[in-house]
């Protein structure tokens, strides 16, 4: 009720449960609610903005996501690139979160141009909430008034002499698999590295790429990580 009046911001979407959606769809269809052990029925009229990184029309076909709160909120839908579609952004949003972890009391710090180019290299599967994360750790990890670019490339967890993948291998593994099966087969690889950067670190893995840890463990989970 404290949202009355005003807009409300619900992030991550397609992360809620369908119990969730369904109460949040109730919301937004009849304006009241009651609280959690209440009975008392409350009326509020708010303005909703949803943001999700999910194909939330996937994720209906899936019958992980109501097809009525889709519709109820895809009224003005407005698509953000991401990150790696927009490299040229993150020197500013690397400045951006310097400052204003500064403002926090974790000191000034520069990264070099070596350090951004490495990280304009950086595919960012968790976007800009991952970059965010990354900024922060840098500058609580890193003692250097100058990030430099070996830095970023040790606590982006890179292992040392890795390549990526042959322009190639990655055409031949487009052709021949199906994207369900090209998906998995980038999200297995994509998470051993980062958990391998943090010694099987599932929370620090989690908030440096973007997810919440319980996502990230049924993830693994999904995946047979953790397994082998």
């Amino acid at each position: 009720d404290l949202a009355d009046g005003t807009t409300l911001f619900l992030d991550e979407i397609g992360d809620m449960s369908l119990k969730t959606q369904a109460k949040v769809l109730r919301i937004l269809q009849e304006q009241k609610f009651e609280r959690v052990g209440g009975s008392k029925t409350i009326q509020v009229e708010v303005r909703v903005l949803a943001a999700t990184n999910k194909d939330l029309e996937q994720e209906i076909e899936n019958g992980a996501f109501r097809a009525d709160l889709f519709y109820r909120l895809n009224v003005v839908p407005i698509q953000v690139p991401p990150l790696r579609e927009r490299r040229e952004d993150l020197p500013l949003l690397v400045a951006d979160f310097v400052a204003d972890n500064a403002r926090k009391g974790l000191g000034e710090k520069e990264f070099s141009t070596g350090a951004l180019q490495a990280m304009m290299r950086h595919a960012w599967p968790g976007n800009v909430r991952e970059l965010r994360n990354f900024v922060e750790r840098v500058m609580i990890m890193c003692p250097a008034e100058t990030v430099d670019e070996a830095e970023v490339v040790r606590l982006l967890g890179i292992a040392p002499g890795e390549d990526a993948p042959s322009a190639a291998g990655v055409d031949a593994l487009y052709r021949t698999l199906s994207y369900k099966e090209a998906k998995k087969i980038f999200e297995r690889d994509f998470l051993k590295v980062r958990l391998a950067g943090n010694e099987g670190n599932i929370s620090q893995t989690a908030e440096q790429i973007g997810l919440e840890r319980s996502h990230l463990h049924r993830k693994m989970k999904s995946l047979s990580l953790g397994e082998e």
